[in-house]
Parts: structure tokens; C-alpha cells; sequence
């Protein structure tokens, strides 16, 4: 038997295990890299919904105190308009 012949395979055997288990790791590494990349896509998307979300909400109750004040100014405008022509009526009937 060759010693030497033998070290050289039990060498070459050595280098193929070890590349074989470096592109495992690259390529698992790689995986879980994309995996981490499409978690954190996935956080970014549901805090963006997130914000999205109160930012609409804050926005309609925005509005609806906007609308509210409006309206409530709009009636009681309306409402003193028709007390005046009430009360015209009323001193019109009183000059007959």
C-alpha cells in the first residue's frame, strides 16, 4: 500500500468535504438571509398599514369635528333667521 497515495486521497477527500460544507453554509446562509429580508419586508408592511391606518382614522375624526362645528354654526344661524321673520310677522300682525 502507498502512503503517500493514500494521504493525497484522504486530502483530496478532505477539500471536497469541505467544499461541499462551505456552499451548504453559503447557501443556507443565503437563505436565511432572504428569509430575515422577507420578515422585516413583512414588519415594514404591517407598520405602514399601521400608521396608514390612524393617520386615516385621526383624519376622518378631523373632519367629523370640522363638519360638526359647521353644522352646529349653520343651524343656529338658520334658527336666529327664523325667529327674525317670526318676529316680523309678529309685528306686522300687531300694526293691523
Amino acid at each position: 500500500m502507498d502512503v503517500a497515495k493514500t494521504i493525497g486521497v484522504e486530502g483530496e477527500l478532505d477539500n471536497i468535504l469541505s467544499r461541499r460544507r462551505e456552499k451548504r453554509v453559503e447557501e443556507e446562509g443565503e437563505r436565511l438571509a432572504k428569509e430575515m429580508w422577507q420578515e422585516s419586508e413583512l414588519k415594514y408592511a404591517d407598520r405602514r398599514r399601521e400608521e396608514n391606518r390612524q393617520a386615516w382614522a385621526s383624519f376622518h375624526e378631523t373632519q367629523a369635528e370640522s363638519h360638526r362645528r359647521t353644522l352646529a354654526s349653520l343651524i343656529a344661524d338658520h334658527e336666529e333667521k327664523a325667529r327674525k321673520l317670526l318676529a316680523a310677522e309678529d309685528r306686522g300682525r300687531a300694526k293691523l
